[in-house]
């Protein structure tokens, strides 16, 4: 079969890539990476990086840049097709990969590499040191019963995990609810009815259809009038892939928590942890479970008491409006929409003429060009998988091609929720030169509609500011060892902090006059209108800071208390924390856990706590451009240098300290936050 995935290309031909040429293509790759390890572990007498490591590194690049294309796909333009065709081959790549993190003859090889110090330059060295742990995290050490054990564990959580997720998309894409007036739907503003018009155009109805994709659901949820209707989504976007709610007992992850939870401790277990929460610690900044749960719980101390008080305002503004009767989980958005607008005059939907999304894009690149002297500019050459997607390269001020990546932005049926940047195409030196990296940017925001061009509200902004951070860290790398380049090699708890740190540049006079154009007039956002933004950041901070507290004690303590003699007890954990932490007590049927793709299909598992952990390196590095000028080109480039450009080539601690000239301190955060004493 003539097959693209297989062809020697640049970037993926995406047009001309089926669901039938996954599994003969990883095939034939994984073949072909069995016969090089074979060989290598034939003669081991004269080991060095280049006669080892460097041609592993091809062999596992060559792999990625098969498989990257097929998982993206799955998430991007999912169809039965692809589910099948990624299943099946995420089964065979996750067995070959315990294969070879329990291969003790390439283990012994690696390690007495590591040991002859003399010929390695420092990332080398950490590369090594990361495969080593690698290995151990993989059972390299165990005996063979428990190793056969440990694969078959492997081979069950990505299938469970793979499963997770797409239950949640289908759960998610399942629920409509079309409607032939707009009776109910008054409050909801003119580009949200244009959408859901859009909507059952495009489903061959008329009317207005409404749907859970996160441009709508928060739409409804933000500025629908009929509280019915607000409920009604509520129920039904909270009680999704579960056992309550309108499709209760349909795509019902319920089965699937219980089991990933349990092969997850048996795992940890076998590798000689007391839980999985210390498992998932040895690859991270903080040293200790006590650790983690102290630095949560302090926050929760210093963010529960103004939390209640925020929450208290909230109920009696809405009290009127609710005619005596309690505020509601899903009255919460509406109201304190109301109340933002009441003492600020300023709501998202005010905002977003001053955000098209071309605006938002230029103004990012100046940004990030003031930041780090790099151009990027758009390429529309290259083969995309949807007529959204747009492509850009990035060059330095020298010329030299440093990275490039896709865009797309916009929210579609049978396309995962949510926003995150993958890897395409890694950083790599080779004999014939440097592979350049190329980042995928996803994100799930409203089309435009009719005459009308995409509008962003500030808070997608963030959004893609954030995800566009974790690109940059992706992109500009200097590191040329795949396995510590870029994201790589990271500890998970310090890997948000490129992409929280960009969304700083989101609140600052100057860049906003970058990023906003009236969509019909182009001028920027007015003096008056960013001092109203600027007053209302910290709108509600409180409740939003104990309500992410509450999702990383939740994930935390999930992983760290589980009994296999009780189980999950996923629920009851979840009631127990929100007791402590929480300020908005959800009804009874709603199952969040059941759509928390970020510990149970991501990366996240017992490392949520990782984004508020991240993001007090974050604000106290840019408590630097604070001092020396937002825009201050030696500090700009000083971060790059420190963090973006050296990915995981050295401890994060270590490259923050280099920048900051000092461990971080948590202040910056509290007072970004308006909880500083």
């Amino acid at each position: 079969m003539n097959n693209p995935l297989l062809e020697d290309w640049d970037l993926p031909p995406f047009s001309r890539i089926k669901p039938e040429h996954a599994e003969p293509a990883i095939d034939t790759v994984l073949e072909s990476n069995r016969q090089v390890l074979n060989q290598l572990l034939a003669d081991l007498s004269q080991l060095s990086w280049e006669n080892l490591i460097q041609p592993l590194d091809e062999a596992e690049d060559r792999l990625s840049r098969v498989w990257s294309p097929v998982r993206h796909l799955n998430s991007v333009m999912n169809s039965e097709a692809w589910r099948t065709a990624h299943d099946d081959c995420l089964a065979k790549i996750t067995e070959y990969h315990t294969e070879l993190g329990q291969n003790e003859a390439l283990y012994h090889a690696i390690k007495n590499l590591s040991e002859n110090t003399g010929q390695l330059e420092p990332a080398q060295r950490k590369a090594l040191d990361d495969a080593l742990m690698s290995f151990r995290l993989s059972g390299v050490d165990l005996p063979t019963d428990k190793k056969t054990r440990f694969k078959e564990i492997r081979q069950s959580l990505s299938k469970l995990s793979s499963k997770f997720e797409q239950n949640v998309l289908d759960a998610t894409t399942a629920w409509t609810q079309l409607h032939h007036d707009t009776e109910k739907l008054k409050g909801l503003p003119e580009n949200a009815l244009a959408i859901a018009e859009d909507a059952a155009k495009q489903n061959d109805q008329q009317g207005w259809l409404l749907t859970l994709h996160a441009p709508c659901y928060i739409a409804v949820m933000t500025y629908a009038d009929n509280r019915e209707l607000r409920r009604e989504m509520y129920t039904a976007y909270n009680t999704r892939a579960s056992d309550q709610g309108p499709n209760a007992g349909h795509w019902d992850n319920s089965e699937n928590i219980e089991s990933i939870m349990q092969l997850r401790h048996e795992a940890a277990s076998l590798l000689g942890f007391l839980n999985y929460a210390q498992r998932s610690l040895a690859t991270k900044m903080a040293e200790s479970e006590e650790q983690v749960l102290t630095f949560l719980n302090d926050l929760s101390a210093k963010a529960l008491p103004p939390a209640r008080e925020e929450f208290s305002e909230l109920e009696k503004f809405a009290a009127e409006g609710l005619n005596g009767d309690a505020l509601r989980p899903w009255d919460v958005a509406y109201y304190s929409e109301k109340l933002r607008k009441t003492r600020f005059d300023v709501s998202q939907e005010m905002l977003k003429p001053w955000f098209p999304v071309n605006k938002v894009i230029s103004g990012l690149f100046e940004i990030v060009h003031r930041l780090y002297g790099v151009n990027i500019t758009e390429n529309s050459t290259v083969d995309v998988w949807h007529p959204d997607v747009r492509f850009y390269d990035i060059h330095d001020a020298e010329g030299l091609l440093r990275g490039r990546f896709y865009i797309d932005l916009y929210a579609r049926k049978h396309k995962r929720g949510g926003a995150w940047m993958d890897e395409c195409i890694n950083r790599f030196r080779r004999d014939d030169g440097v592979q350049i990296p190329v980042a995928y940017l996803t994100c799930n925001q409203a089309p435009s509609s009719g005459d009308q061009p995409a509008l962003l509200t500030h808070d997608e902004v963030l959004t893609f500011f954030h995800e566009f951070g974790h690109g940059l860290h992706h992109m500009l790398t200097r590191v040329d060892y795949p396995s510590i380049a870029g994201i790589n090699g990271v500890e998970w708890d310090a890997v948000e902090l490129p992409s929280q740190f960009m969304e700083n540049w989101c609140w600052d006079d100057e860049a906003l006059k970058l990023i906003t154009g009236h969509y019909q007039t182009g001028e920027p956002l007015p003096t008056e209108m960013v001092n109203k933004l600027k007053a209302a950041r910290n709108f509600h901070a409180a409740m939003q800071l104990v309500r992410q507290l509450e999702f990383s004690l939740f994930d935390f303590l999930l992983h760290r208390d589980y009994d296999p003699a009780s189980g999950a007890k996923a629920q009851e954990t979840l009631d127990q924390i929100r007791k402590q932490v929480a300020v908005v007590i959800p009804p009874e049927f709603v199952r969040f856990q059941h759509g928390f793709t970020h510990i149970f299909s991501g990366g996240y598992a017992a490392g949520y706590y990782g984004y508020k952990w991240a993001e007090v390196l974050s604000a106290d590095a840019f408590s630097r451009f604070e001092e020396n000028g937002i825009f201050d080109t030696a500090t700009g480039r000083e971060f790059m240098q420190c963090i973006l450009e050296r990915g995981g080539s050295e401890k994060a601690m270590d490259l923050f300290i280099k920048f900051r000239g000092r461990k971080p301190s948590i202040d910056p955060l509290l007072r970004h936050s308006g909880l500083a004493a």
